[in-house]
Formats: C-alpha cells, structure tokens, sequence
C-alpha cells in the first residue's frame, strides 16, 4: 500500500520522509484544501528521497476558473517541472460541478510530461461514472477521492462505484479523514493501491503576540512522523 501524506512546510515534508511516507502531495494552506506551493518549497521537495506532486490551485474556494487564473495555473505547472519534480495535482470545475473538460484538457496538455493527479473537484461531480472516463480519456494517473463526502469513512459506496467503473483503468485513492482510526473501515474492504492521509497533530500556539497581530491561529496542525509511521505499519 502506498502512503501519499500532503504538506505545507519544510519540517512536514521532513516528518513525511522520517515517518516513511511514499509520495508526498505538496501544497501550501491545507486548512482550506491546499493551495499551489512556493516555488522555494517544490524546490526543496524536489531534493526530497521521495516523490512529490505539487497541488496546482490558485486561490480558496471552488474550481471554476478563469482564463487568468488558467494562465496562473500554467506558470505553476512551468516552475513544478523547472525545479524537477515529478507530477502535479491538477482540477477545475464547471458550475454545476461537473468536471471542466476543456480546462482539465488545457492543463493536462501543459503538464505534458509529469505525473498528474485530479484533485477532489471530482467531490463535486453529479455524475461519477461520467467524472471518472473523463479523468481516464485525459491520461490522470489518479483520482483524489473522499466519495464525494466530507470523509472517506463516509463515502465507501461511492469509492466502490468508482473503483469498479475505472476497472484497473485508474488508480482511486481514497483521502480525507484517513488515519489509523478510520483505515480499518477503507482497507482491505476497498481494492486499492494507494491512500492519501494528512498524518498531522495540533499544535497551540502559545505565542500570545502572534495570536493578537493575527499572525497565527490559536491551533494548527503539523505533520508528525510518529503519525505517518504508525499509518504506514498499518499495512505491513
């Protein structure tokens, strides 16, 4: 079973490696889902022993996008592939929610070379089989999916619908609340190849000047090796 553990700063990437993590998916705010990393973190993830596809997403919220922000998302996508890193993690929305064939097509095309992953825009879609022969017809290695809920706990019968309509086609990997507590009910009831997991613990901020200059959040979550450790024992 393969470990995909996503982070937003240089201590988690290393807690990520420390704790035996496979692949990381690196972003910078993960409190909002994780938004594309700076170009001085993918660098850095590009020196790491394993492999890290950077979350390309410009900006909190949906994922209906402008031309704009798709010319954003292609610079993104240029300074993942000129520090060396190996994939990317990509998605894009219409407004119903179905995924946005022409955006993904444009994106996947720039990406042409590295690795991709659709992100969970693909919780948002009326129409799983539809979303998932459109993520296989664009060459997606992979699907990040909770099942269309806010937990993958919660989404089992739609990851096996998808997990039996792409038919070894695509990898589905399950994410979202995946911890030691909630994998017993994923794996082995699930077919699957690879879990995505945040491995991470809260931490206080006990820095009260921080807290009042709005520099901090009284509580945030750090990726803690111990954590990525006992996830990864979990399938041994």
């Amino acid at each position: 079973m393969l470990l995909e553990v996503c982070v937003e700063e240089t201590a988690g990437l290393a807690a990520a490696i420390a704790g035996g993590a496979d692949r990381i998916e690196l972003c910078s705010a993960l409190a909002v889902g994780g938004l594309t990393p700076s170009d001085g973190l993918m660098a850095a993830a590009a020196r790491a022993p394993i492999p890290a596809y950077a979350m390309i997403r410009p900006r909190a919220g949906g994922f209906v996008y402008s031309a704009d922000e798709l010319a954003v998302m292609k610079g993104d996508i240029d300074a993942a592939r000129r520090v060396g890193l190996p994939g990317v993690v990509l998605g894009a929305s219409l407004p119903d929610g179905r995924l946005d064939h022409e955006m993904l097509g444009a994106l996947v095309t720039h990406a042409g070379g590295l690795g991709k992953t659709l992100h969970r825009a693909f919780d948002l879609v009326p129409d799983v089989e539809e979303a998932v022969e459109l993520a296989i017809s664009l060459g997606f290695e992979r699907i990040l999916t909770s099942g269309c809920a806010k937990m993958a706990v919660e989404g089992i019968a739609v990851l096996e619908q998808a997990i039996s309509i792409a038919a070894g086609r695509i990898s589905i990997m399950p994410g979202s609340g995946v911890n030691i507590g909630t994998i017993g009910a994923l794996w082995p009831r699930l077919a699957i190849g690879e879990v995505h997991a945040s491995c991470s613990i809260p931490q206080a901020e006990p820095d009260e000047r921080l807290l009042a200059f709005g520099f901090s959040a009284p509580t945030t979550r750090h990726t803690d090796a111990a954590t990525v450790r006992a996830l990864k024992a979990h399938f041994a």
